[in-house]
């Protein structure tokens, strides 16, 4: 689709939502997570090659007990329901983790390695689910990393550059549009790559509310914006 390949998506706005039809917090959350199954549908229909969806950050594992347990069944059976259709294979999907998978409980990470895993050959649409992520996090992640080859004299630092410190990020891949429901701010997602990304804002519509319609608006306003890149 013309040179839009990555799409990236701030999924925000399941609480309010939730408040605004008079329903629990955790029913909205539900709600957020079914119109995921949708939104990939979308992607595949549209020939979008990558989606990443920011899911939950480092800092969600700081709000109400109750609602981060009952987010943790949300995400398991999500991934219960991924590992067991037969079709993310048969269309190519490939399935992705990216953030600190290991603040998750173990059967979660379980399930994400045996997705990663039995997805990996697949090459129609890739989906990146930030999990447990922070865009700071891995920015420090990844000088961790570097600074250990270079201790070890596995690499000099005149090495380093923009494209070889991108393959030691979670992702080393941008996005060409990034769609944010709900507020109008990025809140810590893929600092890095969202450098030359344009940028959609609905502040509007929550994310349950989130419709093919929305996408495609989106679509057709990053088609109207000419991308120049600093130049």
């Amino acid at each position: 689709m013309d040179n839009l390949r990555h799409i990236a998506i701030i999924l925000d706005g399941n609480r309010r939502y939730a408040k605004k039809l008079g329903i629990s917090k955790f029913k909205g959350h539900e709600q957020g997570a079914k119109k995921i199954n949708e939104l990939i549908e979308w992607c595949y229909e549209l020939g979008i090659e990558e989606l990443t969806l920011y899911c939950f950050s480092t800092e969600n594992f700081k709000r109400d007990k109750q609602e981060v347990k009952h987010l943790m069944e949300i995400f398991y059976n999500k991934l219960r329901e991924f590992e067991k259709n037969k079709e993310l294979c048969q269309k190519g999907i490939k399935i992705n983790f990216i953030g600190r998978l290991e603040m998750f409980p173990k059967r979660i990470r379980n399930l994400m390695h045996e997705l990663m895993k039995k997805t990996m050959k697949c090459n129609k649409l890739k989906i990146n689910f930030a999990m447990a992520y922070g865009g700071r996090a891995e920015i420090v992640d990844a000088c961790k990393k570097i600074a250990k080859f270079v201790k070890k004299n596995k690499m000099r630092i005149n090495e380093i550059d923009e494209k070889r410190f991108s393959q030691y990020l979670y992702l080393n891949s941008e996005p060409d549009l990034l769609i944010r429901t709900s507020e109008q701010r990025i809140s810590n997602f893929l600092l890095w790559q969202n450098a030359y990304s344009e940028i959609i804002f609905l502040p509007k519509k929550f994310w349950p509310e989130f419709t093919k319609d929305d996408l495609l608006n989106c679509i057709n306003e990053y088609r109207k914006r000419k991308r120049r890149f600093g130049k």
